[in-house]
């Protein structure tokens, strides 16, 4: 048997590498070919049985549908099952490696733990069945079960460990999230919210007043303000009985709007049914600075160079507008932008010009984007845009905005000289899928091609492009 070697595997991985390796050993040859046949000859109706358990359940099914079971995962199940049941102690840490793996891509998508407990469950009870058919009660079969056994519970550990640790992770960037996220200025913030309601106030009186009616009004939900509120107040303020009220006051006012547009009633009922509208727009305006007293003045866990947020919460904001897609059935797009020749810049000019041309982006940036959408520096000269609440078609538009105006703007360096830039940029649409991952990869793949097919362009990610090489191995220069 190989050996554990102490420095091969982190404190926590390294006694379930130990117990597993001493569990397959003790098994004797006989045992590991009765698990490696049943593998061999049952993994795919055993993937099969799995995943007809999980979806008999609403919390799975919501997180995962019969093509992509059919597809993708029962395959994947397939694997796993032959890397157990084939085991031996050479191959366990590895295979731990890929258990954690599996935990943390759990943690992501939110697949509850107790349901894949229930799953390996009922896959031991099938397998200890196809063990007793095969070699009836005797020492082998009891090895094997023994042997199974094992496997499974250090795997289901190994899963575990990563699932809580990337839980734990996600809790701590959420709570900070919740405080630093909008504040950049809370003052100057919250100015801005307060004169978008009123602008929307405004606007519906004045059309009310001179027109009588309101053809294709925008809805409070709908406005830039109800927009800002329910993709960044709520999950920067936290959940609580003020953004309730709020959220219940917008859904009140649309309401009563909806009946007093439409409504042929006198004059005088009108007059009273926007009385009541506008009371209500002001009990959330009161709600609002209260939120925005509690918060106060806090540091704005930003970049340091742009002032944009940081990449740490962009986990936190991807599964906020998942679960907010999936609720409202909305979808949002994420854009990966990249600046061209970046190190040319550096190396021609400087660093110091390099820095310039990010703060001059991410001013285009943040300028050119909704107050409700997200702007990240991702990393060295790339950036993320999350535009909330957008089809294809308008998430397009703005990217193609944001690129031809990042090439229309020249960087004005310290010396006078204009810097001409230009940026290639993935765009990928939320297709459904619960994982963060997988519509950053496609924007990432989206992105890649961009470069490849001569920078200063946009292009939309589908699952037909190839997969981006590492970021390690990638020149984007």
């Amino acid at each position: 048997m190989k050996p554990a070697s102490p420095h091969s595997c982190d404190p926590e991985a390294c006694p379930l590498v130990a117990g597993w390796q001493q569990s397959l050993a003790a098994a004797g040859p006989a045992a590991h070919a009765l698990l490696a046949a049943i593998a061999s000859d049952h993994a795919p109706a055993l993937a099969a049985h799995f995943y007809k358990v999980m979806l008999n359940d609403s919390r799975a099914s919501r997180s995962m549908s019969h093509d992509q079971v059919r597809v993708r995962l029962q395959p994947a199940m397939q694997r796993w099952l032959t890397g157990l049941l084939g085991a031996t102690p050479d191959d366990v840490e590895q295979l731990l490696a890929a258990q954690r793996v599996i935990g943390d891509v759990h943690a992501r998508v939110g697949i509850p733990v107790d349901l894949v407990t229930r799953g390996t469950r009922v896959l031991k009870q099938r397998i200890f069945s196809l063990i007793v058919e095969q070699a009836g009660h005797g020492e082998t079969a009891h090895a094997a079960i023994a042997s199974l056994t094992a496997s499974f519970d250090i795997a289901l550990e190994g899963m575990t460990l990563a699932y809580s640790n990337a839980r734990e992770r996600s809790s701590r960037t959420d709570a900070a999230y919740r405080l630093f996220s909008l504040v950049q200025n809370v003052s100057t913030e919250r100015e801005r919210q307060r004169a978008l309601l009123l602008d929307w106030e405004n606007t519906l009186l004045y059309a009310l007043a001179s027109t009588g009616r309101m053809p294709g009004f925008q809805s409070l939900a709908r406005s830039e303000f109800g927009l800002w509120f329910t993709h960044k107040g709520i999950p920067s303020f936290g959940e609580s009985t003020e953004t309730n009220q709020i959220l219940h006051l917008i859904a009140e006012v649309d309401r009563l709007l909806e009946h007093t547009l439409s409504s042929h009633e006198d004059a005088t009922l009108r007059a009273a049914q926007l009385q009541d509208v506008r009371m209500k727009v002001g009990q959330v305006r009161n709600l609002l600075g209260m939120l925005f007293e509690r918060i106060g003045e806090l540091d704005a866990g930003c970049d340091a160079l742009t002032n944009l947020l940081n990449r740490r919460f962009l986990p936190t904001v991807l599964r906020r507008e998942i679960e907010l897609a999936e609720k409202s059935a909305g979808s949002f797009a994420v854009l990966l932008l990249d600046l061209d020749h970046f190190k040319h810049i550096n190396d021609a000019h400087g660093h110091e010009s390099g820095d310039r041309a990010l703060q001059h982006v991410a001013g285009i940036l943040t300028q050119f984007t909704r107050g409700s959408d997200y702007v990240f520096r991702y990393g060295g000269e790339e950036f993320v845009v999350v535009l909330v609440a957008v089809d294809q078609r308008q998430a397009l538009v703005i990217a193609e905005g944001l690129c031809r105006r990042i090439a229309d703007s020249p960087v004005a360096l310290a010396d006078g000289q204009l810097l001409d830039v230009s940026s290639s940029i993935g765009v990928a649409m939320y297709d459904g899928h619960p994982d963060y991952e997988r519509v950053m990869a496609r924007a990432d793949a989206a992105m890649y091609q961009a470069k490849k097919q001569g920078r200063n362009r946009v292009v939309l990610g589908d699952e037909g492009l190839p997969t981006a090489p590492g970021r390690a191995a990638l020149q984007r220069g």
